[in-house]
């Protein structure tokens, strides 16, 4: 009985043991056909790469261009010439009877449909100087609809006294206010919807850009010629006296004493006596304002001594100087004419006062004019004369 037993438990072991090494010979099986499938993996990688170098050393020897990388064209003439490029099949080319040789961007059958034209990222504009007395005058920013100056354009008076004289009455300064109202520029531009998707630049961004450029030249020539209505108010715009008549509320003028033109013999004269018409306290920041023109006709003046009055900027971005003034250059001065006051000199920033909001507002509309976008952009801005002694100008007349 016991040997019975004996031999059971050694023909289950014998079982067990056969069940394991099954096990252990499908593993091995498995891993045996992994092996071969990873080498056959690998000898076909080599082989690809080997054609790849293979071609590349083609490529190389023949002088062609490194390959595009981007989307292939959907044009036939296209398709044909990148067969070719990539793996130097003509047969396509041959298809499409073209002849290397021939083919040229001139004739769109020859080759033209090749050159794939390239349209510019911006859109280059005509410069149009900018140039305001915004640089020059006083500058303030107001959230109201106007702005008050208030100038003390007169005198305390005095009187000299001694130790026992009773003192008498003097006068009162006066204090004038000048209210700058505020008016609004604005510009209504639109443009198709599906331009500003498909367009290749940005139209929003150049269209903001032409609105704040048309803007900027539009104020400065209000600042400069501004008749008050519905804009600012001009410092030409204001009447012109002679000098030795001038009173508060004009402008005073130095004539060069001859119409339309400088005087032949010293024309100097006439730009030394306009300096000095100018009060002292305001020369000290005084300022030269002419167009080109005007500035082409000064700068050939010399003093007595053959020494040009006009020198330029002796570092980059620093103004001309007339007489050792800054010259400032803003085309909408008049040219040199009958009676006409084409050159200003002053205290600028005294004499001249600019009242604006801060910022440029640009509301994009979308929905009003379906299919196309409206950018409807506003500024308010105002400005007029706050001190009339500070600026005087010079008039080509002859008297």
């Amino acid at each position: 009985m016991k040997q019975s037993k004996a031999h059971a438990q050694i023909e289950i072991k014998s079982e067990g043991e056969h069940a394991v090494s099954a096990s252990h010979a499908g593993i091995a099986e498995v891993k045996s056909a992994l092996a071969g499938f990873m080498t056959e993996i690998n000898a076909k990688l080599q082989k690809q790469d080997g054609k790849l170098t293979m071609f590349e050393r083609k490529t190389v020897s023949n002088g062609r261009p490194a390959l595009s990388t981007a989307a292939e064209i959907e044009v036939p003439h296209q398709k044909a010439f990148g067969s070719y490029l990539r793996c130097g099949d003509d047969d396509a080319l041959r298809g499409l009877e073209l002849e290397g040789k021939a083919m040229s961007s001139a004739v769109s059958a020859d080759g033209g449909y090749l050159v794939d034209p390239q349209t510019a990222n911006t859109v280059k504009s005509v410069l149009n100087s900018t140039a305001s007395l915004r640089s020059i005058a006083s500058v303030v920013n107001v959230e109201a609809t106007s702005y008050d100056v208030l100038i003390d354009r007169t005198d305390v008076g005095a009187g000299w006294a001694n130790e026992t004289a009773a003192s008498a009455e003097t006068d009162t300064p006066q204090i004038d206010r000048i209210t700058i109202p505020l008016n609004e520029l604005s510009a209504l531009p639109k443009a198709s919807q599906r331009l500003l998707d498909d367009a290749a630049f940005d139209i929003e961004g150049w269209l903001a850009g032409r609105i704040a450029d048309k803007f900027s030249r539009a104020e400065a020539a209000a600042f400069v010629n501004g008749d008050g209505i519905d804009k600012p108010t001009g410092f030409l715009t204001h009447t012109s006296v002679a000098e030795a008549s001038w009173s508060w509320g004009n402008l005073g003028y130095i004539a060069t004493g001859v119409d339309g033109d400088f005087d032949g013999a010293s024309p100097a004269d006439a730009i030394v006596d306009l300096v000095y018409a100018l009060g002292a306290q305001y020369r000290a920041n005084a300022s030269f304002v002419m167009n080109s023109k005007t500035a082409g006709a000064v700068r050939k003046m010399k003093d007595a001594d053959g020494r040009f009055l006009w020198s330029d900027g002796l570092a980059a971005g620093e103004p001309a100087r007339l007489m050792g003034y800054p010259v400032l250059i803003a085309e909408d001065m008049p040219d040199i004419a009958s009676d006409a006051n084409a050159v200003a000199f002053g205290d600028f920033n005294a004499g001249y006062t600019i009242a604006e909001r801060p910022d440029l507002r640009v509301l994009r509309d979308p929905f009003s004019a379906k299919p196309h976008v409206l950018f409807y952009a506003t500024k308010r801005v105002g400005g007029d004369v706050s001190d009339f002694a500070a600026i005087k100008v010079l008039k080509f007349a002859v008297s």
